[in-house]
């Protein structure tokens, strides 16, 4: 007897139903159903007695790449109808499809993804046959509000139609020779005996034509091997991967399309009261609970405006030409009877996606009140990744399983506080819901040595720590696998970097993780801008140098991405290019390299000498930015080599004059870069005579004072701004030296803090005298000077 093939919309109830008819009436040897083959052996895993919905979650990890996946099962769907009644009916039931790892899923993170969704022509053409505007209103019109006579039938033609003549990826392809080696291997095995066949309905068609035959030199023919009992071998993961499949459970909110689930029916809470009562009692269910909760949030429901939705819904079933209610005719009755404002989108139900900002809040619960709250449980006896045991006895040993109110005060100074907060951190890491941290260090060299964890709501956390088990088999591995991933994704993002190596610090990744380790070293290598690089260099190397409390001194983590950092640091700012102003940001940048060549030259593959001669030769490009040029005169003279011309003599002074010839604009620009690097260096003890580091025979603050002078007074106000920014990279105290060496150069007697001290702001005070003079010129100009 040859084999029945059931093609099912996943998630259908009006397929679950049918299915559960087709095993009653046919009484088959064989089940087979499309869901992941390397599951075969654990069936009695999947039966043990969970709350659906649940999920089969599957993870693969090489060198080269990683992929997760899910294959969600709840009460309707045909696959789980498919199992539950072949079982109960005595066949033998097997999943028939590729494993999740196998490169025939590519990117896709859904098992049951429709691949109607990517062959969207036919689709648009019943549309508008039917005159409904999405393939879930068209799903419904045809199938699950109609009577379920001829329902085979109908699904067959629809199949047909939307597969057409549309050639199937490799993808598809791979899997669908798969899935029919199978098939002909159970029909062989079965004898006289019908062998039952579920699977999506795009790939039915395909299935009837490749498994036809039932010839065993057909499945040989497709190049996938049998074993020795007749059946397609399951494929194996590489040696050198790490691949699994556990159970989960999953949760209506994950199901629902409009959250962004890739396949099915949406709306699953509306759904399971389809499949358990019927579409006229899920149509009393649905207006009722949108109407609680609308109610429950203060938006105005009165019975005449519930009474108008239930006519408007009967209405509009009677119009469409609908037997029974349709989830749409129920939501358009909701919509026009209770939402009187302009509404600025289309509605949801009209199409597939998540909602968008800007919903309508009525539209908005009348989703949630379609998707339902529903979260699955698995049985006791499901086993788990080594992942959840290791976590248990963790939280076990370290006092951190309080419950779902427990609050934690850490003090980072003890070891065993410490060891408690590296563990709550990792679970952060790995995304596990139960606690978040309130309070702590929000950098590597913030002084706080306290943290404070509170409890957060933790749905899903099971899910949670089963997926996780994906990144290792304890929860240290896990955290590293995880933050290594996480930074090769964010390579090119600075931000990212930094926030994945400070992760990395709290979570106690020093050397631990190789992979972790490679993946920062290299990242910083990647990034194009020098500013948030520089705070990643500053950060690692703070930490490196003065960190007693994470245990990250002088380890090889920070090591590496100091190294990194450094020598792409150099590069990037001998390629700058010219822009006025000051940037900050790049100046703090080039002080963590002088830190960095300084503190920790042991680290460096870049000497001390070529990151000197590197910063002459930016402080002497003309297309080099001002404010850099100043930064790396500063930085060459602070490891040692003295840049300029041999008339300049690395002089500051001299240096000084030279700049000062492009304008007062310029010269603020290059100070503030000198003085962001080398203050000291070039002021030497300001206010003595004259011989300190900075001077020689004159002094810095001596030569910037006559040149000042000898502004004219537009020149002045002109430079003022950038001027008064340059300085501000000095600190009080030095300030006030600088203003008494000022007082002493004019012969004044008096406090030097008249100088710094106005009553007003400088850059006000000059401002009022530009427009005070502006004002005399125009007066002057049409003669309109008062008399003396």
């Amino acid at each position: 007897m040859s084999a029945v093939f059931l093609g099912v919309r996943h998630h259908s109830p009006a397929c679950a139903r049918l299915v559960e008819r087709t095993v009653a009436e046919l009484r088959p040897a064989q089940v087979l159903i499309e869901g992941p083959a390397e599951m075969n052996d654990r069936l009695d895993e999947l039966l043990l007695g969970h709350e659906l919905p649940v999920a089969v979650f599957s993870h693969y990890r090489d060198g080269q790449r990683a992929a997760t996946s899910w294959a969600p099962l709840c009460d309707y769907s045909p696959e789980w109808v498919a199992l539950r009644a072949g079982r109960a009916a005595g066949a033998e039931v097997r999943f028939i499809d590729l494993p999740a790892w196998h490169p025939a899923f590519a990117e896709r993170t859904n098992r049951y993804a429709d691949a109607e969704a990517r062959y969207a022509e036919a689709m648009e053409r019943l549309c508008r046959r039917f005159a409904v505007d999405s393939s879930d209103a068209l799903w419904d019109r045809l199938f699950e509000v109609e009577p379920d006579g001829g329902l085979a039938e109908r699904l067959d033609a629809y199949f047909a139609l939307v597969r057409g003549d549309a050639e199937a990826d490799e993808g598809d392809r791979a899997r669908e020779t798969y899935m029919a080696a199978w098939v002909r291997a159970a029909v062989e095995a079965a004898g006289e005996r019908p062998v039952l066949v579920v699977t999506g309905g795009f790939h039915q068609p395909a299935l009837r034509a490749l498994a036809g035959s039932g010839a065993r030199k057909g499945a040989e023919n497709d190049g996938w091997e049998l074993g020795p009992d007749g059946w397609p071998v399951v494929p194996a993961p590489p040696d050198d991967a790490l691949a699994g499949s556990f159970l989960v459970p999953y949760s209506f909110r994950k199901l629902d399309a409009f959250a962004g689930y890739q396949s099915g029916m949406p709306s699953p809470g509306y759904y399971q009261q389809v499949w358990e009562a019927g579409p006229e009692a899920a149509a009393d269910g649905l207006l009722r609970r949108v109407v609680e909760r609308l109610r429950a949030r203060k938006y105005p429901v009165s019975t005449a405006g519930l009474i108008a939705a239930r006519s408007l819904a009967e209405g509009l079933t009677a119009l469409r030409g609908h037997p029974s209610p349709a989830r749409i005719d129920v939501l358009d009755g909701l919509a026009g009877a209770l939402i009187t404002d302009d509404l600025d989108q289309p509605l949801p139900w009209t199409g597939r996606g998540t909602l968008t900002a800007g919903t309508h809040p009525a539209v908005v619960e009348m989703v949630a009140a379609c998707g339902g709250d529903r979260t699955g449980r698995l049985h006791p006896e499901t086993p788990a990744p080594p992942l959840v045991h290791d976590v248990a006895a963790q939280l076990a040993a370290l006092a951190l399983d309080g419950g779902p109110e427990a609050t934690y005060r850490l003090d980072l100074t003890d070891a065993v506080d410490l060891e408690r907060s590296r563990v709550l951190h990792r679970l952060r890491v790995l995304g596990i819901p139960g606690q978040v941290r309130t309070a702590g260090p929000a950098h590597g060299v913030d002084p706080v040595f306290t943290e404070r964890w509170e409890a957060q709501p933790v749905l899903g956390r099971e899910a949670a720590l089963v997926e996780a088990g994906a990144y290792g088999a304890t929860l240290a591995e896990a955290a590293a696998v995880a933050l290594a991933e996480r930074t090769r994704s964010g390579a090119t993002e600075a931000d990212g970097l930094a926030r994945a190596l400070f992760d990395a610090v709290l979570c106690g990744m020093d050397g631990f993780s190789e992979q972790l380790l490679d993946e920062l070293s290299s990242c910083v290598g990647e990034l194009q801008v020098s500013g948030p690089l520089g705070e990643v260099l500053a950060t690692a190397l703070g930490l490196w140098r003065h960190d007693r409390v994470f245990g990250m001194a002088r380890g090889p983590l920070l090591a590496a991405v100091i190294d990194g950092a450094t020598e792409r640091l150099l590069w990037l700012l001998e390629g700058a290019r010219g822009s006025s102003g000051v940037d900050f940001p790049r100046l703090r940048a080039v002080v963590a390299v002088r830190d960095a060549v300084l503190h920790a030259p042991e680290l460096l593959s870049v000497t001390r000498e070529v990151a000197a001669g590197i910063a002459g030769r930016i402080s002497e490009d003309p297309e080099a930015p001002i404010d850099l040029r100043g930064a790396s005169f500063g930085l060459a003279r602070s490891l040692g080599r003295v840049p300029g011309s041999p008339d300049a003599s690395g002089n500051p002074a001299e240096a000084v004059r030279t700049v000062a010839r492009a304008g007062t604009d310029a010269l603020g620009d290059w100070l503030a870069g000198l003085f962001a690097l080398a203050r000291d260096e070039v002021t030497g003890a300001v206010g003595d005579d004259g011989d300190g580091p900075g001077g020689g025979a004159e002094s810095l603050i001596d030569v910037l004072d006559g040149l000042v002078s000898a502004l004219s007074d537009n020149e002045f106000l002109s430079g003022l701004p950038a001027l008064r920014q340059a300085f501000t990279f000095f600190p009080p105290r030095e300030r006030d030296r600088i203003a008494a060496r000022l007082l002493e150069r004019r012969g004044v007697r008096g406090s030097s803090r008249s100088l710094l001290r106005t009553t007003a702001d400088p850059l006000l005070m000059g401002r009022a005298r530009a427009l005070e003079e502006s004002v005399s010129r125009l007066l002057a100009r049409y003669e309109l000077e008062a008399t003396p």
